[in-house]
């Protein structure tokens, strides 16, 4: 009963395949290979957006902190959820990648961003002088931390405002495909119709070996990325690896499914949850899950073999404490049979 993360999971076997294909025979190197071509190609049909300049990387951190920093200069602000993972767990990539550049943290139920809020947040950086920064990016998770995620009605609104503002909007998509799966939103509609300057799009934790991507939708605000990926050392040399993966995700709408899958598993636990009337802490929408039970519950759970990561939350006591069930593609119905027996 490992649901400790979608990173734990192992590798679709489609993907496998793709990548057992790709080993045959020999390719350029650097993104100069047919698949590379072609994988570009699709992520652009998919996002219905053909202009999209479209890299592609290893890892999240990298696909974050590289798209911050094409957009934020070293004396500019990111603005981003409190636990936005940007914040929590990148141990300063984004700022780093950036030259300097500062978070600045806004608070919000479930993992989300109010208009109300990121209005505040920009009136303490009022941009009268140099003494001020500059205001760069909003960075928004989608599905967030919490499990929550945005519509394209409020991906817009935080645009709108952005925008106003002069700021550039990121989306960090490690779990894209879940949103998309979650709102029924088309790509398109839940980033760049909806304002999306860049998206950092994640198909490690959808059932990928080491998949993530940038994609900037204005390709005259991709200038120089080839450089910036290069430098900090994100340029995979057999890179017709990542394309194989990307395309085999993509093909018949596989990530789609592999995110409804994972989804479905979340909704099928969250039920069984709610039934043994345990306490919830935030809205289940996509495939996280956040339960608080007594110390000693949890205690029981994990000598009974379950997998889940402690997640300290407002609320938690001595006596109490809240853990974090992820579900994946290669959740099955048999590991949400076992919990729900234990609980």
């Amino acid at each position: 009963m490992n649901f400790g993360s979608d990173n734990a999971s192992g590798v679709h076997p489609a993907i496998m395949q793709a990548l057992h294909a790709a080993n045959e025979g020999t390719a350029p190197s650097y993104g100069r290979d047919a698949l590379t071509r072609a994988a570009v190609d699709r992520v652009r049909e998919v996002f219905a957006a053909p202009a999209a300049e479209v890299f592609m990387l290893g890892t999240g951190t990298g696909a974050n902190a590289l798209a911050l920093a094409q957009f934020c200069p070293p004396w500019g602000r990111i603005f981003c959820h409190r636990t936005a993972h940007i914040e929590t767990s990148e141990s300063g990539a984004p700022a780093f990648a950036a030259g300097g550049a500062q978070l600045a943290l806004i608070d919000g139920a479930d993992g989300r961003i109010a208009p109300d809020s990121l209005r505040a947040r920009l009136t303490d950086y009022p941009q009268e002088d140099e003494h001020d920064g500059r205001n760069a990016v909003l960075s928004l998770t989608n599905a967030t931390e919490w499990g929550t995620v945005y519509a394209p009605a409020a991906v817009a609104a935080l645009a709108g405002i952005a925008h106003d503002g002069g700021l550039a909007l990121h989306m960090d998509g490690a779990r894209f495909a879940n949103a998309v799966a979650a709102t029924g939103a088309t790509p398109a509609a839940l980033t760049h119709a909806s304002g999306v300057d860049v998206l950092s799009l994640g198909g490690t934790k959808g059932g990928c070996l080491a998949l993530e991507a940038v994609v900037i939708f204005d390709p005259a605000r991709a200038g120089d990325f080839l450089f910036r990926r290069m430098r900090a050392g994100h340029l995979w040399s057999k890179h017709r690896f990542l394309a194989a993966q990307m395309l085999a995700w993509l093909d018949d709408d596989l990530w789609l499914g592999l995110a409804r899958h994972a989804n479905a598993m979340a909704a099928g636990l969250h039920a069984q949850i709610r039934q043994a009337g345990h306490e919830l802490i935030q809205p289940v929408e996509a495939n996280e899950i956040f339960l608080r039970l007594p110390r000693s519950e949890i205690a029981r759970l994990r000598a009974a073999g379950l997998r889940a990561a402690d997640w300290p939350t407002p609320g938690d006591d001595t006596d109490r404490g809240t853990i974090r069930l992820v579900t994946s593609w290669a959740t099955t119905d048999a590991e949400i049979e076992a919990l729900a027996a234990l609980l």
